[in-house]
């Protein structure tokens, strides 16, 4: 929650001094290459292969072991991401072209892309193995440093652009710098946790090991499937970069509220549901796999409903109150709050894929969700295509959100199928009264809205003090009404907070 707060500072200063002009797109699309990249190998592929397998040689044959599973996996990390990018640096241009091909008719433009993404794309080697060291500290049940690391990125990227953005070319400059810095930063702050728990990981000389085959071997699908994912993401860039300008900006904008509650539920009830599964499924505990998987469901949904209720009732002026000063004016807070409404519907899906893709994880199964994650793609391929022509921008986020349902839907069927998933009881009551209580709070919302609609017209004061206040009044509607209807007690929230309640 820290993190996202920040990250809302940070992007209210990115909006202030950029707006959604070209800079703006450049720079956005300079810090999505390495992204990419990172959810694609360190987060997607390497998590899905790297803390299955560690958990189960913590678990099964001690400290020692693991400790020398984690640094022949390191070392082969760190040689694939030095070539991946020294190769990317040399060919920075033809990779452009393919990524941001509406960039091409604009040499400042193109040639602006390329040296923003030069700059910022060694962030995909530290925050790689940013990754390896969270996957050894979340096993060992330690998740604090590795959350906190997101905040040290948005620290390093508020500094730069209000101490060097005036010294540089342009801000976008400043904040591909402050990129770079925060992936050594948070490289730092890791490996000084490890060192406080006891581990000091070696650089060995890369060796293809009996257990980095394996690693390899479970990285390979899952790479393809998280691959797929990013895809979507390249998609809608490459989609957007032949749109208007300010295209790229709108959907980063919106995407960046609609990830406060896919970070703060989804990612959260995520990394830690991972190593839990994989603990209970290698001790023979599948009864305790699958409540722990129908107690995350429903702790995440509970959360995710309402936050996707109220992004789509109040888009406008939630994008309003935070973004527009300086550059970015009205009419760049429309276009960005369509964009948020047709992100907004399919947030709960973005947070039940990281709460179901672990029930295949933890079963060293990473195969599966690969060839879903294709129908997938497929879909959101047709839609894009679809859904752009009238709707421009929002409708390659509509597209992106009604593939993420197709994602989530075949996830839990096959889950089910495989008796690996039975919604007991509990689940299947608390969800729907949880919806109730989501929509009640969502029409308090509405009224709300037009109550203050005068408000929400005037200053940044008193323009603040109404969001505020609808904000407030929405989160004590909800809290009601879950209580009302039994949706949830404040007793059990506390116990999964705590982490008891899994």
């Amino acid at each position: 929650m820290i993190s996202r707060v920040l990250g809302f500072a940070r992007d209210i200063l990115i909006a202030s001094f950029l707006g959604a002009s070209m800079v703006a797109d450049v720079f956005f699309v300079a810090f999505k290459l390495p992204n990419f990249f990172r959810r694609l190998f360190a987060e997607g592929a390497f998590n899905a292969g790297f803390v299955p397998l560690f958990s189960r040689i913590y678990q099964q044959d001690g400290d020692r072991p693991a400790r020398e599973f984690a640094e022949q996996a390191l070392s082969v990390l760190l040689l694939t991401l030095f070539m991946l990018v020294t190769i990317f640096q040399i060919f920075m241009p033809l990779v452009m072209n393919v990524l941001a091909p509406g960039f091409q008719g604009d040499t400042v433009k193109f040639d602006l892309a390329v040296d923003l993404t030069r700059l910022t794309f060694p962030y995909l080697m530290f925050i790689s193995l940013v990754s390896l060291m969270g996957g050894v500290l979340n096993s060992m049940g330690r998740f604090a440093a590795v959350a906190a690391t997101p905040i040290l990125l948005n620290i390093c990227l508020i500094s730069a652009l209000l101490g060097f953005a005036q010294h540089l070319p342009t801000p976008g400059h400043a904040l591909a710098w402050g990129v770079a810095a925060a992936g050594a930063v948070q490289f730092i702050w890791l490996l000084l946790a490890l060192h406080r728990e006891g581990w000091h990981l070696k650089l060995r000389l890369p060796r293809l090991t009996p257990r980095v085959k394996e690693l390899l071997i479970l990285m390979a699908p899952a790479a393809v499937g998280a691959g797929i994912v990013q895809i979507n993401l390249v998609i809608d860039i490459i989609l957007a970069s032949l749109l208007p300008e300010g295209s790229i900006s709108y959907l980063f904008y919106a995407d960046r509220l609609n990830q406060l509650p896919i970070g703060v539920v989804g990612v959260a009830v995520g990394t830690a549901l991972l190593p839990l599964l994989s603990r209970r499924i290698a001790a023979g505990d599948e009864a305790g796999a699958a409540q722990a998987l129908n107690r995350a469901t429903e702790f995440s949904l509970l959360l995710a409903l309402p936050a996707a209720m109220a992004l789509v009732v109040i888009a406008e002026p939630l994008i309003s109150v935070l973004f527009e000063r300086g550059a970015f004016d009205a009419g760049a807070s429309r276009a960005t709050s369509y964009a948020l409404m047709a992100y907004a519907l399919g947030l709960p899906a973005y947070v039940l894929v990281k709460v179901l893709t672990p029930g295949f994880f933890a079963r060293l199964d990473t195969k599966t969700p690969v060839r879903i994650a294709l129908i997938a793609l497929a879909v959101n391929l047709v839609l894009n295509v679809a859904l752009m022509i009238p709707f421009k921008h929002a409708g390659l986020a509509l597209a992106t959100a009604i593939s993420a349902w197709v994602n989530v839907w075949l996830l839990y069927s096959t889950l089910r199928r495989r008796g690996h998933f039975p919604v007991d009881a509990r689940l299947a009551s608390r969800l729907r009264k949880t919806v109730i209580a989501a929509s009640i709070m969502g029409g308090g919302l509405f009224l709300g809205h037009k109550q203050l609609l005068v408000w929400l017209e005037g200053d940044t004061l008193v323009r603040s003090g109404a969001l505020a206040l609808l904000v407030l009044g929405g989160m004590v509607l909800y809290g009601l009404a879950i209580q009302i209807t039994g949706a949830a007690r404040l007793s059990e929230l506390k116990s999964q907070l705590r982490g008891s309640g899994s």
